[in-house]
């Protein structure tokens, strides 16, 4: 070897030593630093001409694992995912207060059978009667309260994914900049392990917000994909938007830099978790609230509709049905009676209808046969001492000369309801809308939406990713049957992704088919059943919005509230003679009342609940329940993906995290190695001086 080839061979050992010794530096000043990974020099043997020429640096490298990164970015998503839906759940948990204090929402009802009790013993008590009414006033502003506050956690849902959107957009910016930094040092050799850290750990932070998929490019950086495949940085940083509209389920779509707009699939990461809450939790309560609430009212309003009142009423409107008078006094069953009483409770005229034999009975003569609308028929049979009439989807039916009016619903039903519940002539407990979707409806009865009306459905995936807009129009054929035809047609309607059905009791409900399990949401309705009436998702309950919405839309009577002797606890007696129908002090009514929440009621498909028959008072433990282990399921699942991102973490930082005890060998090896290059060059110095000085 000669003094040229030794000098060149020991300093590009000093060279390489000194690299080396500035890596390990670096690895030691950085053991505390969050997110620094190690660093190690990569070199290799330096030959010319096949002679050994000491060794080269091929460049400073990060010491990462590709699959432990993997790991962690992934369990970070599903931990942000599962930490914000637990957060959210517990806060709407905490809503309906502590089960074991008397203040819980779902005692109020307990409360409201309580009060009727005692009002059974003494139904001449104001005071019982007034706290009957405050009780049930209670239940409505407790449940008016809950449903508030759970939209206005959906609200802050909506203002929270437009953040977390627009702090991803920042990071596939920035993400994608420094590709080009990190391109440009790996290019010339240089230590790009800066620019890396930095990038790996906003990496680390948009998993948290959503799932990426990360590869490796070969000039050095990295490509972020969705997990569809779809650019998110690396040839330009795509920019994420979050659609949504009142009513349908929110999605997130990507524009890259060099492509169109397209949705994408979120499958974790916190974006995940805030459109679970805001499209699936947070509406699945408030629907099954509604879906309580309403059913509760129903069996409170149907016990008060099979009472009656001394004095009774001069006068009873009932709700707007949103059916036509045909339509609405159509498919009753059973018999009802109508009375008209005076101001002792003495009946002036008793009208019973016999909705299956279609005859009417007056004051207890023979029953004569009726044709056509059993309204009509009960107007005429009143004659001078009342009317009954049908305006605006509603029901009213007035007594003349001062006398009051009072039913007994006997064996009359029609959509699991008597005759006066079902237009809710007597109903102590009001609604400002629709909030009972069993509308009786039949296949063979017109469906009363005026033809070529629109509505507009958006199907969408179970994550909300958008697959079509389906227009349907009200169909110029006049029954239910052909409107069903239409809304499950293949090529106009629903039919590619699923099938609308009317239940027994016309209740009209989409059922999706598999695989694809597509939502349904309505995003525009310019239906409209006759002059002035519903829409077909109004009718229908077919908006999320409209089901959610129910529990707050119930006040009591406003005449009752004013007047507690106005509460109906007696029962129409419809075998008087010329002695009183209606005595004070009968508290039969309020017995009823009682025990209203253990009759049997069904209940549609609500939240985590599907539909069941059961009693209201089992339904409330059932419900109350639910969302205990709906909160409970979230948190054991943020904890499990806690703690496997714990572990996650904890064996990349094994890889990627300084160990003092190594740098400190490779601290002692650089510099032995830098001593021995540099004895070499001392060396070869002395041999120059020696054959110097001989020449």
């Amino acid at each position: 070897m000669s003094l040229s080839v030794a000098l060149k061979t020991a300093n590009s050992g000093l060279l390489a030593a000194q690299v080396g010794l500035r890596t390990v530096s670096d690895n030691i000043a950085n053991v505390n630093t969050p997110g620094y990974v190690r660093k190690t020099v990569n070199q290799q043997p330096l030959a010319v001409a096949g002679q050994g020429m000491g060794v080269k640096i091929e460049g400073v490298k990060r010491i990462t694992d590709q699959y432990l990164q993997l790991a962690s970015l992934t369990a970070g998503s599903d931990a942000s995912r599962w930490g914000v839906v637990s957060q959210y759940l517990d806060n709407a948990q905490s809503l309906f207060g502590d089960p074991s204090s008397d203040s819980f929402f779902f005692s109020r009802l307990d409360d409201v059978w309580s009060a009727f009790a005692s009002a059974a013993d003494d139904p001449s008590s104001s005071l019982v009667r007034s706290q009957a009414i405050f009780n049930m006033q209670d239940f409505l502003s407790d449940a008016d309260r809950i449903n508030g506050q759970i939209e206005d956690l959906g609200a802050n849902l909506d203002t929270q994914i437009q953040a977390d959107v627009g702090r991803a957009n920042d990071l596939l910016g920035q993400i994608d900049k420094l590709n080009q930094d990190i391109s440009r040092a790996t290019l010339v050799g240089g230590d790009a392990s800066g620019s890396q850290n930095i990038q790996s750990q906003l990496i680390d932070e948009l998993s948290t917000l959503l799932n990426v998929k990360v590869m490796e490019r070969p000039d050095g950086g990295v490509t972020i994909r969705s997990t569809e495949g779809v650019v998110l940085a690396g040839e330009g940083a795509a920019t994420l938007t979050y659609n949504r509209s009142d009513g349908s389920k929110g999605y997130i779509t990507a524009a890259p830099a060099l492509g169109v707009a397209q949705a994408i699939q979120v499958n974790s990461g916190e974006i995940r978790g805030l459109l679970d809450l805001r499209d699936d939790k947070l509406p699945g309560l408030s629907s099954q609230l509604g879906e309580f609430v309403s059913r509760a009212v129903d069996r409170i309003n149907a016990v008060h509709n099979a009472s009656a009142s001394l004095p009774a009423p001069t006068s009873m409107t009932g709700r707007n049905t949103g059916l036509d008078s045909a339509t609405a006094a159509s498919g009753f069953t059973g018999s009802s009676t109508v009375a008209i009483v005076n101001a002792n409770g003495v009946m002036q005229r008793r009208v019973t209808v016999d909705f299956a034999a279609s005859t009417i009975s007056i004051d207890g003569a023979a029953a004569t046969p009726f044709v056509g609308n059993p309204i009509t028929a009960l107007n005429t049979a009143l004659g001078a001492f009342g009317t009954a009439t049908f305006a605006n989807g509603a029901l009213s039916i007035a007594a003349a000369g001062g006398n009051g009016v009072a039913i007994d619903e006997g064996t009359s039903a029609k959509a699991g309801r008597g005759f006066s519940a079902f237009f809710g002539l007597n109903d102590v407990i009001r609604s400002t809308g629709f909030t009972n979707y069993d509308t009786g409806l039949k296949s063979t009865d017109a469906h009363g939406f005026t033809p070529g009306g629109l509505i507009t459905f958006q199907m969408a995936q179970a994550d909300g990713k958008p697959l079509a807009q389906v227009q349907v129009a009200m169909p110029a054929a006049a029954n239910m049957s052909d409107l069903l035809t239409s809304l499950n047609s293949t090529s106009s309607g629903v039919g590619l992704y699923g099938q609308f059905n009317l239940d027994a009791n016309g209740a009209l409900a989409f059922t999706a088919t598999q695989p694809a399990n597509a939502s349904l949401s309505v995003i525009a309705d310019a239906t409209q059943r006759g002059v002035g009436g519903p829409g077909l998702s109004q009718l229908f309950g077919l908006s999320s919005i409209d089901r959610a919405s129910r529990a707050s839309r119930y006040t009591m009577d406003a005449a009752i509230s004013a007047d507690p002797m106005k509460l109906a606890l007696g029962k129409l007696d419809t075998t008087a003679g010329t002695t009183p129908a209606l005595r004070p002090g009968d508290g039969t009514g309020a017995l009823a009342m009682a025990g209203a929440g253990d009759t049997p009621t069904g209940f549609s498909a609500a939240g985590t609940m599907g539909a069941v028959t059961m009693t209201v008072s089992r339904y409330a433990q059932e419900f109350g329940g639910s969302i205990g282990r709906e909160a409970a399921a979230a948190d054991t699942r943020m904890t499990s993906a806690q703690s496997v991102q714990t572990e996650a973490i904890a064996r990349r930082q094994s890889v990627e995290g300084v160990n003092l005890d190594e740098e400190l060998v490779m601290l002692t090896t650089y510099q032995q190695a830098f001593n021995a290059s540099a004895r070499m060059i001392q060396a070869a110095k002395d041999m120059f001086d020696v054959l110097t000085a001989m020449i």
